[in-house]
């Protein structure tokens, strides 16, 4: 018994220990020397686009229980940092998000669903903090060219009106602003709106640039003083973990403001699990912010289940508590922003990595990986080969952390070769005798060793199973006091469909969806030409849309109805499927794509604008045909390809138009 004891100080082994251990080496955890950089937090993105779409339609208490994952401390993943797209109304990935103003007389600041996200986190988390970012404007703000700088005073204003609603009607306080995702920087335009903030008297709100690469920014910093004067984060994208020696010589904080963006399997929490620590140890990023927060849209739109849980299907309630979730809580559970890192090396002789951070009021906590190469690869960059080993590693605990006597343990191993992974599990507390203990190192593990005893795995009852999207669905719009701005399900991918109040129509069509952009925005992708919705599920290949239609635009306007749509986010300009259009001229088209090049049928159908109309589109194997009014209108064309998609509605352009009584079975 007393060997045993003495094996258990030196450092036991949790879990199936390594076969022949391989490199021993020593660490040394002292901040008598001062500390390191300033821990800024871990954090998440909703938006960039519409990456939340679906989760607001969850019932309780399902939505209670996925928001919990993500924000209650102790409870999950606990983030520190929520950052959201400032909506544009323009494709930002997975669809658009609606602007607070569609136009420059209008301000709304109730549309979509960030605000209540931004409130949902706050209610968990009062401390978390909140970014602000656009990926694209409306395009009332570059007066017809697509280009938010040439005057940035508008820019500015618009930004900064977005800033003060989120306090007016919300009572958010924002603190962070960035200046335009991954797309280039005006330096006039940051310090212009440095100038409004400060103006408005919002100077607590710091600004991120450029949400880009290292450079050109680091280098104009370090050129401008008045810019560098106003810039105080900078913050680039899916850095590779390193950083570069001008951002450096700023000075700033430096932070990975957009990370990770990948499959949310064991790979995906290797890649989380290994730039959480090394962005740190190799870059020096005191922050690193994962896209996205929760893959609540459409799985098959580009980049599906790209996010740190998903939570896919409001119309069953399933949901599931990925890998990524219990990574991120090994460091957001015991950290906090304000905390500081310890100056040390921070890499381990057998390869992979670990940070040891502090309160300064004697807490620490270690946070160690040892992701291989073939179980931690992100998206992006090309990750250059590297060797990890299983290793004993011993620490010495030294200035004011030599007082310490235990430390709380918490450990998952990415089971990859049995499939069988174990995440985020307390095992017993590891005894520091004389100043040290020791672990035994396997592969693809993470430790959390903490002072702290807060930590939680907390686990809501099982979600129920997953179902298929109904096979027959209607919505009559028919809400007067709408939760949200779009009905459920509806996923714009370009110009935003809204719920309408038609105060002027006597019957059945008071309460309708209405395509609201009438301009094409600034953009961040490639917008399609024509508005469109999606919804359903993408597997359908046998279907029957039907919707009644009201044309708005004179002459040249026009609406579509559509089955088999193939396509969405960031490819919607090469959007495929069966489209039936009518035409405000009293024509009709049927036609295999989106841009309306590939024209199957067309012919007089007599619709006219400002009236309204029913459509039905009919798609059965290798055929379909249409129907106006209950009418046979076209039949008997042929449909080969796609083979299966989504149902869809939508207009010939940026143009106004309703919709209403949609069905699709």
């Amino acid at each position: 018994a007393a060997l045993l004891w003495g094996w258990f100080l030196l450092g036991c082994s949790w879990g199936p220990g390594p076969h022949g251990v391989g490199a021993a080496a020593t660490y040394v955890l002292d901040d008598a020397g001062g500390l390191g950089r300033q821990f800024d937090g871990i954090g998440a993105i909703s938006g960039g686009g519409a990456t939340s779409r679906l989760l607001v339609n969850y019932q309780e208490p399902y939505r209670s229980q996925i928001l919990d994952y993500l924000f209650k401390p102790n409870f999950g993943a606990s983030l520190h940092i929520l950052k959201v797209e400032i909506g544009g109304d323009g494709q930002s990935t997975d669809g658009t998000e609606p602007s607070h103003m569609h136009y420059e007389n209008d301000e709304n600041y109730f549309r979509g669903y960030e605000w209540w996200l931004m409130k949902e986190a706050k209610k968990r988390n009062p401390k978390i903090k909140l970014i602000g970012l656009p990926w694209t404007f409306p395009a009332w703000i570059g007066k017809g060219e697509n280009w938010p700088y040439d005057y940035p005073d508008v820019t500015a204003y618009y930004v900064v009106s977005w800033i003060l609603g989120a306090k007016q009607y919300h009572n958010l306080d924002i603190d962070y602003v960035g200046i335009w995702n991954e797309r280039a920087f005006n330096s006039k335009y940051i310090k212009l709106l440095r100038y409004t903030l400060d103006k408005h008297g919002l100077q607590q709100v710091r600004i991120i640039a450029s949400d880009r690469l290292w450079e050109p920014i680091s280098v104009v910093l370090l050129l401008d003083s008045e810019l560098h004067r106003v810039v105080d984060v900078i913050g680039a994208h899916y850095p590779g973990t390193k950083t570069v020696p001008n951002a450096l010589l700023t000075q700033k904080q430096l932070w990975s403001s957009e990370d990770y963006s990948t499959f949310n399997d064991e790979v995906g929490a290797g890649c989380w699990a290994r730039i959480l620590n090394q962005n740190y140890v190799n870059g020096n990023m005191t922050s690193t912010i994962a896209w996205n927060l929760v893959a609540s849209y459409y799985e098959e739109l580009p980049f599906g289940r790209c996010a740190l849980m998903t939570a896919q299907e409001p119309w069953s309630g399933h949901y599931k508590v990925e890998a990524p979730i219990w990574i991120t809580a090994h460091t957001t559970q015991f950290t906090q922003p304000g905390w500081s890192y310890l100056q040390v090396d921070g890499h381990l002789e057998g390869g992979g990595s670990f940070v040891a951070l502090t309160d300064g009021l004697g807490n620490l906590t270690i946070i160690i990986e040892t992701m291989t190469r073939n179980h931690s690869q992100c998206i992006r960059p090309a990750l250059p080969d590297f060797n990890v080993t299983s290793q004993r590693a011993t620490f010495y605990l030294k200035g004011s952390f030599c007082m310490v006597k235990t430390l709380q343990v918490w450990h998952s191993r990415l089971g990859f070769e049995s499939g069988n992974s174990s995440l985020f599990h307390q095992l017993h507390p590891v005894k520091v005798q004389k100043g040290s203990f020791s672990l035994d190192l396997n592969v693809d593990e993470v430790y959390t060793l903490t002072t702290l005893t807060t930590g939680q795995k907390c686990r809501c009852s099982e979600p129920p199973p997953p179902q298929p999207f109904p096979s027959n669905y209607k919505d009559d719009f028919n809400i007067r006091n709408p939760p949200f701005s779009e009905a459920p399900n509806f996923a714009d991918q370009t110009g935003v469909f809204e719920y309408f109040i038609n105060a002027s129509d006597p019957g059945d069509h008071v309460f309708t969806l209405r395509q609201v952009v009438v301009q094409r925005p600034i953009t961040w992708a490639s917008d399609a030409d024509q508005t469109i919705s999606v919804i359903g599920n993408f597997q359908w290949v046998n279907a029957t849309v039907t919707c009644d239609i009201y044309i708005e635009k004179p002459r040249d306007g026009g609406v579509f109805i559509a089955g088999r749509v193939d396509n969405g986010g960031i490819y919607v300009r090469r959007t495929k499927g069966v489209f039936f259009w009518v035409f405000a001229d009293g024509t009709y088209q049927v036609t295999g794509d989106l841009a309306g090049e590939e024209i199957l049928m067309k012919g007089l159908s007599g619709v006219r604008d400002n009236a309204w109309h029913t459509l039905t589109l009919n798609i059965q194997g290798t055929s379909a045909s249409g129907l106006l009014n209950g009418y046979p209108l076209w039949e008997n064309v042929t449909v080969s390809k796609p083979t299966n998609g989504w149902a869809a509605i939508g207009t010939r352009s940026f143009e106004f138009a309703q919709f209403d009584n949609f069905h699709v079975e």
